[in-house]
């Protein structure tokens, strides 16, 4: 039998290349997500690609193998965050980290101990959300002056969907009383019309050229950070959304290195759209970074009342919510895609954002003919989130059809203030996992990292329990929509995989199908539902190679 390899040598960058391990996994319950033989004993893997799967009496003799040993943890097929941002993710890491703020105090106190240890250049940062915060408002640049003063500050909301920027940021782009927000955006003003430093949406684009450019070295970085990460949680696949395209290359160029451990499928910025469609779908090392589709934004989001309703907010009548682009600008650019095999995804949050984005995809698929498609009628476009729905609008994901791209996590974290925007009426048709997946909609399960937190864990709990972290549901919070543990595995292994269309080699765990594997320290298919929130990821496997080991109970045995 071959020596055991060096613990040093698994973790390194150089393994993630090297040319995949011969494995036998086993000493735990071990999911395939394949209805026929749900659980098996061993798995074996050789040249990256899995040769046998079952009872322990029925491998096949090897002169060569490691044995993992799960030592009770479970191992499932490799987990895929069906909807996240990898660049975002890494510069979570590399920057002030607002996530978690319990108030505008605790926000702004931990801004100026990042401005103190950081004392020159842009102050950037992300993850403060105030729908839990007692001052129940909206960060200003007040706050923003007084925490951090003299500075340009640029501190993104959780949802990405807004931005508030100090008074010398403000100054820096131009932008006072005077200032015409961009259409689909909102420069929010005070009582003395001056604004308040919030920027949503559209209008985020005013202070963008005060952004710090990384050099090529720390965007390197934060990438690397982002794959560290995500392999930690588990996740053995990322579909990354709005890829900025200007970083297609350098993702290539990781992944050709041993840099990217992960699968990476990318939906690119629209910047991109016309070389990609171009140039067509794009593959690098065996597959490992894919790029083959376009993330377009129909509307915002609902927590800075950007999402686009048919009515008017619940919690503010004036508006109905923000759209970013139109049904002449964007049905061309679908049809456009439509002809070079390119893949569509769309933001799509509020009622009126989701009816629209079908309705132009009709239009789209309508006006060019299957022969005229390199996929023929196997486009599978995606709306990514399709939060708030009118129940009436659900037939679309089946006719069209359209594959739901939905992060259960949104409705755990919604649910504090989702009833007072929407009212209870359009809670019906809100994160409707349930209703959806039971009609044979595609419900590909993400977690809009760095928006929410990114552990997989968290994402199946949400799935499932339709309740926050502290098992909080609420009045009528529609706990129906919750599904079932077997659907909530398909959301996050074999239907990511159908919907960038790789369900032939990934999803499930069988006979040479790709050794993609993910292990958790709590089987997630029996476990108190509560239970499933303190487990961990303790393996993470990628063409046979592991990328992420913990310590225990995962070891490697001869």
């Amino acid at each position: 039998m071959r020596p055991i390899l060096a613990l040093a040598l698994l973790l390194s960058s150089a393994a993630w290349s090297a040319q995949a391990q011969e494995l036998l996994i086993r000493g735990g319950t071990i999911y395939t997500g394949v209805a026929a033989q749900p659980t098996a004993e061993v798995v074996l893997v050789q040249d990256g690609r899995i040769a046998y799967v079952g009872p322990a009496s029925g491998v096949p003799v090897v002169d060569y193998a490691e044995i993992l040993d799960l030592q009770g943890a479970t191992l499932f097929p490799g987990f895929t965050d069906g909807h996240a941002h990898l660049d975002g993710i890494g510069w979570r890491e590399l920057t002030l980290n607002l996530e978690g703020s319990a108030s505008v105090a605790e926000a702004m106190a931990r801004l100026t101990a990042w401005a103190e240890a950081h004392p020159e250049g842009p102050i950037v940062g992300r993850g403060w959300i105030e729908t839990h915060w007692p001052e129940a408002r909206f960060l200003t640049a007040g706050d923003l002056d007084a925490a951090a003063p003299g500075r340009v500050v640029l501190l993104g909301r959780a949802d990405g969907h807004a931005v508030v920027a100090s008074s010398l940021a403000l100054a820096a782009a131009g932008v006072d009383a005077a200032t015409v927000a961009p259409s689909g955006g909102e420069i929010l003003k005070g009582p003395d019309g001056q604004p308040t430093g919030l920027l949503v949406d559209a209008a985020e684009q005013l202070v963008a050229g005060l952004m710090p450019q990384a050099d090529p070295e720390a965007l390197r970085d934060a990438y690397r950070a982002g794959f560290r990460v995500e392999a930690a949680y588990g996740w053995t696949g990322v579909h990354f959304m709005s890829a900025p395209w200007k970083d297609i290359p350098l993702l290539e160029a990781m992944a050709e290195a041993g840099e990217a451990p992960l699968r990476i499928y990318n939906s690119v910025t629209p910047d991109g759209a016309a070389e990609l469609i171009a140039g067509g779908p794009r593959s690098v090392a065996d597959g490992r970074i894919i790029t083959r589709a376009i993330k377009y934004y129909a509307d915002g989001a609902l927590g800075s009342r950007g999402a686009a309703l048919f009515e008017p907010y619940a919690d503010r009548p004036d508006t109905t919510g923000l759209m970013q682009i139109t049904e002449q600008e964007i049905v061309p650019l679908y049809q456009a895609a439509l002809r070079g095999g390119i893949q569509v995804a769309t933001h799509a949050i509020g009622d009126r954002g989701n009816a629209s984005v079908a309705e132009w995809y009709q239009q789209a698929l309508a006006g060019v003919a299957p022969a005229d498609r390199p996929n023929g009628a196997d486009v599978r476009w995606r709306i990514e989130h399709a939060q708030i729905l009118r129940p009436s609008d659900y037939h679309w994901f089946k006719d069209l059809p359209i594959i739901a791209s939905m992060q259960p996590s949104h409705a755990i974290g919604d649910l504090h203030f989702a009833p007072a925007r929407l009212g209870d009426a359009r809670l019906d048709g809100a994160y409707a996992w349930r209703s959806l997946s039971d009609m044979g909609v595609i419900v590909v399960g993400g977690s809009d990292a760095p928006v929410e937190r990114g552990d997989p864990l968290i994402e199946f709990y949400a799935a499932v329990a339709r309740a926050d972290l502290e098992g909080f549901q609420g009045p009528d919070w529609r706990p129906g929509e919750a599904v079932d543990r077997a659907t909530a595995l398909k959301m996050f292994t074999l239907w990511p995989a159908y919907a960038s269309f790789r369900e032939d080699e990934l999803g499930t765990i069988e006979v040479g199908k790709r050794a993609d594997f993910t292990a958790f320290s709590v089987d997630l298919m029996t476990a108190p539902v509560a239970d499933i929130l303190n487990g961990r990821a303790t393996l993470t496997v990628v063409d046979g190679v592991v990328v992420h080991r913990a310590e225990s109970p995962v070891r490697i045995a001869p």
